[in-house]
This record gives C-alpha cells, structure tokens and sequence, in this order.
C-alpha cells in the first residue's frame, strides 16, 4: 500500500490505515469509457487508497478491474451485497471478485438489511465463512437507524457504514458508539449528494443550509460543499468519508478540503449549535 500525503485515520479494529477521503464510485452521471479511466486514476494519483462499491453499481466493479486493476496494491476495496440469504451473499461474493478480477476483497458490507432480515438469512455466519476462507479481510454493514442499534450492540461487525453530514445528523452520537465499540466507521453522504446544481443532493434538505445560516461560517471563497466535507471530518469519531463525483475538478476541491483540515473546534460548535436551532439535531 502505497503512502499517501492525505491524513489517514485508523479504521478501528482492521488496523488498516485509510484515508480521511474514500471514494465511491457508484455513480449517477453517465460516463464514457474515457472519463471513467480518467476518474478512477485520478482518484488513485490523488492519494486516496479506499475505493467502495457494490455488485449493484452496474459495471462499477467491472470498471475498477479493468482501468485501475493494474495498481490493486494501491486501494482497498469495500464491496457490498444484498442478497438476504447464506446462499445468495456468497454467490454475490464470487460475483464480486469475478468482476473485480482478485482473489480477495478488503472488506465486505452487507448493504441495508434488517436485523430480522440479517439474522433469518445467517447473514454474518455467511460473511464469517468467506472470512475464514481468505475471500474477504473484513466485515462490515451499511445501516441506519432503527436497526444501527441493535447491530452494534451484537459487537461482530468490524465496519459500520453510516449516513451523515451537517444536513443529516440522525447517527452522530451513534458513529462515536461504535467507534467506541471497536468498529471502523466509513462515512456516507457526508456531502449530502452535493449542492444541487453542482451535484444531485435534494434540494428541500439543502435549503437548511441557508436556514440555519451556515453560510456565515464559511471561510472565504470555500464553496458549501468543500465546507461539508471539512464538518464531516470534524466528527471525531469518523475515519473516512466516501464521495462520490465524476468530475476532477470536484474531486480536486473535495482532496483539498481533507487536506484542509477539520473546522476549528468553535467553527464546529456554533454550526452544530445552529443546525439544533432549526432542529437538525444529532440522534439522543
């Protein structure tokens, strides 16, 4: 694994050492072979070494493996699936690295399950085995709430994928939870999907950027989103946030803002104070 200028956080009980930026490569803009090629270098020329995808991305996987491939000691990869049964999770884990073109994948993340859903299905006897069998490093869950609690209290998860951002705070006291717990956190949403009009984020839920007067506390000529990403890395208890984006001038401003830093400790305060105000509170 290649070092990286970036900052890099610790991924709880994994030991791997991530960067504060990942990269999601489910993407929602439509691109030619050239672009993606181009993308997905410039992820990797840019430092970033965790790239997350799904068997549901379309040909993400495909994609990974065919422009960026050649350079696997480079990444991580975290894939996920979504089959509710032992029979179907590990066959969606052959798939994967099938279409991924390697013999094991970093981490695995069952993709939304209940806990109902998760324990019918021997979900996590399913990801133990593929673990023993050397296919998968380690394993993980994309959640929320309600079920978030009840997974983390079963303590057998090593990553935890969560929504959040200063927008969407349902899982901040949560995140610090199961990073206390051991687990490592990856971090999705944290930008909200993007301004709209630049990314695809909603509009309605974008609105409360304005309402709680955050634009106040934007340092000048940084852009909302470049904001966001440093709020995010603000939590202390987040390892990584994955963005998505299909443009190198977007993953540019978003390397730049890690690179940046968190918000200062009273920046954070006050916008957590005024996020409150108009009820876009933390989870209690």
């Amino acid at each position: 694994m290649n070092q990286s200028s970036l900052p890099t956080a610790v991924l709880g009980r994994t030991g791997l050492k991530v960067t504060r930026l990942g990269y999601g490569s489910g993407h929602r803009k439509p691109m030619d072979n050239n672009q993606r090629n181009n993308i997905l270098n410039a992820v990797l020329d840019s430092g970033i070494n965790l790239i997350d995808t799904a068997i549901s991305y379309g040909n993400s996987e495909e994609l990974i493996a065919k422009f960026i491939g050649h350079r696997r000691s480079e990444y991580y990869i975290a894939t996920k699936g979504h089959t509710w049964n032992r029979k179907g999770i590990t066959e969606s884990l052959h798939d994967s690295l099938r279409r991924l073109g390697t013999e094991y994948v970093d981490i695995l993340q069952l993709h939304g399950p209940s806990v109902i859903e998760c324990e019918n299905g021997e979900l996590v006897q399913a990801l133990n085995e593929m673990r023993k069998q050397g296919k998968v490093r380690w394993i993980g869950i994309s959640t929320n709430l309600p079920h978030i609690r009840t997974f983390i209290d079963w303590n057998v998860f090593d990553i935890f994928q969560i929504p959040y951002s200063a927008l969407e705070r349902n899982h901040e006291n949560l995140i610090s939870k199961a990073a206390n717990a051991g687990a490592g956190i990856l971090i999705r949403g944290g930008v909200a999907l993007g301004e709209p009009g630049i990314g695809t984020g909603n509009t309605d839920q974008w609105a409360n950027f304005e309402k709680a007067g955050l634009d106040e506390l934007l340092e000048p000529e940084e852009t909302r989103t470049a904001w966001m990403v440093r709020f995010t890395l603000s939590h202390p208890d987040t390892h990584t946030n994955i963005v998505g984006t299909t443009n190198t001038e977007h993953l540019n401003e978003n390397v730049a803002s890690i690179m940046k830093g968190p918000l200062s400790q009273d920046v954070y305060k006050e916008a957590c104070q005024r996020l409150d105000s108009i009820d876009i509170s933390s989870d209690k």
